[in-house]
């Protein structure tokens, strides 16, 4: 049997995953590191085959979402020498059925057309907001087979890491989302962990209100990135959560271009 490799190459993170219709494997995340080779990806990769029990020649394809592009060339040439096979990316080599209404389209990043078209895929509500907690955080509107844009603001973590190493005495910390109910801090570390998680809790509602005076009525909201599960008990309006959106929407572009097959159907 054949498999499908997904590729998420983000600024901070390149997640991994093989596919078949039934569904997806394990992600495994790397760090992105723009100095990586064909070579060195290729190898990764070859561990990451050799994890799962699955054979470099058993994979038809590799389907990459990028926004590094200096990654691009080193990730298909990878494609070609450790599996012997293609590397498609989206959009480009497969079309995206969604609108981009964006004003200059080609600003948009594959990322958050892909998350939009695998929304799109996953809701019946004519209106969509996907909100990606990734090295930014995207709020992305969708109507209909539309995706009209949105909204870009400092990351979770990228906040966190600004706090931490740009500034002379404010310490490391990390957030607890096991507490729902803001407490007010008595020390530095509580105090930059409750402002930092109900401030970002705070303005996913505040936007989310605002977006949704903007969208036609029944509005479903999808959160999607490493942020977005311990941040949904915080936010009532994040109905949904889709860690692994974008993965869902190569596989589900992976299954309409008939890279993958219907005879496919266990994992």
């Amino acid at each position: 049997m054949s498999w499908i490799l997904l590729l998420d190459i983000g600024n901070t993170n390149i997640k991994l995953s093989l596919a078949r219709e039934s569904g997806l494997t394990s992600v495994l995340k790397l760090p992105t590191d723009i100095r990586e080779t064909s070579d060195s990806l290729g190898l990764k990769v070859y561990d990451y085959f050799r994890l799962e029990n699955v054979l470099p020649g058993s994979i038809k394809a590799w389907v990459a979402s990028s926004v590094v592009p200096l990654l691009d060339r080193p990730i298909s040439n990878a494609a070609k020498r450790f599996c012997g096979c293609p590397c498609y990316f989206v959009p480009g080599d497969l079309d995206l059925p969604i609108n981009n209404k964006y004003l200059r389209p080609m600003e948009v990043g594959a990322d958050r057309l892909v998350t939009a078209f695998a929304a799109r895929r996953l809701c019946q509500q004519k209106s969509i907001i996907v909100i990606d907690f990734g090295t930014a955080t995207t709020f992305d509107c969708i109507v209909d087979h539309d995706y009209l844009g949105g909204l870009i603001c400092p990351g979770l973590n990228s906040s966190i890491k600004a706090l931490s190493t740009q500034t002379a005495k404010l310490p490391q910390f990390s957030l607890d989302f096991a507490h729902h109910e803001l407490e007010i801090g008595q020390s530095t570390v509580q105090s930059l962990s409750q402002g930092t998680l109900f401030g970002f809790a705070d303005l996913v509602e505040g936007l989310v209100k605002r977006l949704k005076q903007k969208l036609p009525p029944q509005v479903q909201v999808v959160g999607t990135g490493g942020a977005a599960s311990g941040l949904a008990g915080l936010c009532p309006s994040m109905t949904r959560v889709q860690p692994d959106l974008l993965l869902e929407g190569l596989k589900f572009l992976s299954i309409d271009n008939n890279l993958i097959t219907k005879e496919q159907t266990t994992l």
